[in-house]
């Protein structure tokens, strides 16, 4: 199996990452400067044209290369669960919201993300894209979540966010915790609800004047929840 990414940053962080290649197509100024780093990988290349890179391109707006790459398929390991902090995934769909929330545990260095079987694919080329790279150095992982929580159970402290949770700034946060981000839509699961062990509460300032949102963007609480973690 494999997938697609495209652009100068994408392309460049994914040579040393841990994904093999199948090949390189770029236009000729981009592998007049990355040649030799190609040649050093053992990675295939070929040159083509504007046209040619529009016609293969997924983007409006083509880039100077493109690469295609194997997926991977690792097992979640077992010595991660208290060890460090953890993000988990209860079905995000939009590409975008996964995309940006494997870019903002690139940042907060959290290593691990743990997503259930129903949520958007990591090789989906929108998702490759929005993470500007940092799928190179975040694992990402899927498996049933109620099964993961039990297995685990006693391991670690879990975390997740709720409009009955305790006020954010009141926490204590556990820095090798695990921390659920629910679904864009619903939240987080009913089957996963009983799981959780502290639930905190991210305040909507406006809510009070009765004209505030609905909710938080998926990619944004978790934004704000790993600043949050990681300021212990």
């Amino acid at each position: 199996m494999q997938f697609i990414a495209e652009g100068p940053k994408l392309v460049e962080e994914l040579i040393n990452s841990k994904f093999s290649f199948e090949g390189v197509y770029a236009k000729k100024e981009w592998l007049a400067e990355h040649v030799d780093s190609l040649q050093q990988k053992q990675i295939s290349f070929t040159e083509i044209n504007n046209k040619e890179m529009e016609r293969i391109s997924g983007l409006v707006t083509p880039n100077n290369v493109l690469a295609v790459l194997k997926m991977s398929e690792e097992n979640i390991p077992k010595n991660i669960f208290g060890k460090e902090l953890i993000l988990v995934l209860d079905d995000i769909k939009d590409p975008g919201n996964l995309g940006t929330i494997i870019r903002t545990a690139d940042w907060f260095g959290v290593n691990n993300i743990i997503c259930s079987e129903e949520s958007v694919d990591v090789f989906n080329p929108k998702v490759i894209q929005a993470t500007m790279g940092s799928v190179a150095r975040v694992n990402v992982f899927y498996t049933d979540l109620v099964n993961l929580f039990k297995e685990i159970k006693g391991k670690t402290t879990i975390y997740g966010t709720f409009m009955e949770g305790e006020h954010i700034n009141k926490i204590k946060p556990e820095p090798n915790a695990i921390i659920v981000i629910g679904n864009e839509a619903r939240g987080i699961s009913e089957n996963l609800s009983p799981f959780i062990q502290k639930r905190i509460l991210i305040p909507n300032h406006q809510a009070r004047k009765g004209n505030a949102a609905e909710s938080l963007n998926a990619s944004i609480a978790a934004a704000v929840l790993c600043y949050e973690f990681r300021r212990i």
